[in-house]
């Protein structure tokens, strides 16, 4: 068995294995095996299960944050700026299965002894949209709120996929589901971007006598 192996190849195999069984269900000894080595070679090249874990969740978040830097620097004003960033998180987590996949765990209560990845990783992303969209999100409606409901939508969407009117479940491989489901992302924002309008106050009603 050889024990050469470059530290890229030990996160990446992570990644799959991570996406795959979570980090509870993954130990170390099943990563050396994916790559043909011993556990010691990866500890050597890698560090300990803990370490590999967090540097494949830093790699997840920078690839999520190029990806809004750029949706949000591109990204024009008003609703149609937010369209974009939501068309700009959805195509990223359709072509990037694994970054779901390792956040998905941690929502089932994987990994609870790493519970500060959460503020490393995932508030600054929620502060940087926000910065940008927040002036177009109505004082009723919470922008944090507004995007973890735009999280939830799509990450619920590639985990389950939508029930088809008439018979199965239409999955994010299938192109027209994705689009129909961008569709409705589009109309969902746009409500929750249309400030309450306070119900109509009526005329008091006059007292007659008799």
């Amino acid at each position: 068995m050889s024990n050469v192996i470059e530290h890229q190849r030990v996160i990446d195999s992570a990644t799959r294995l991570f996406g795959e069984l979570g980090y509870d269900g993954t130990p170390l000894r099943l990563i050396a095996e994916a790559l043909g080595v011993s556990p010691s070679a990866v500890v050597e090249v890698a560090g300990d299960k803990r370490t590999i874990y967090v540097e494949v969740m830093r790699q997840a978040y920078e690839a999520e944050r190029q990806m809004l830097d750029e949706a949000v620097s591109r990204a024009g004003t008003g609703r149609a700026a937010v369209h974009e960033i939501v068309d700009a998180y959805l195509d990223f987590h359709v072509a990037n299965p694994q970054n779901r996949a390792l956040w998905a765990h941690r929502w089932v209560d994987d990994a609870t002894d790493l519970s500060e990845l959460e503020d490393r990783y995932a508030r600054p992303l929620f502060r940087l949209v926000a910065q940008k969209i927040r002036h177009v999100v109505p004082p009723d409606v919470d922008t944090y709120y507004l995007l973890g409901t735009l999280v939830w939508c799509v990450h619920g969407f590639l985990g389950s996929g939508l029930l088809d009117r008439s018979r199965g479940i239409r999955r994010a491989d299938d192109r027209a589901a994705v689009e129909f489901f961008r569709h409705h992302l589009h109309v969902l924002m746009d409500r929750l971007l249309v400030p309450r309008v306070p119900p109509p106050v009526g005329r008091p009603r006059q007292l007659t006598n008799g």
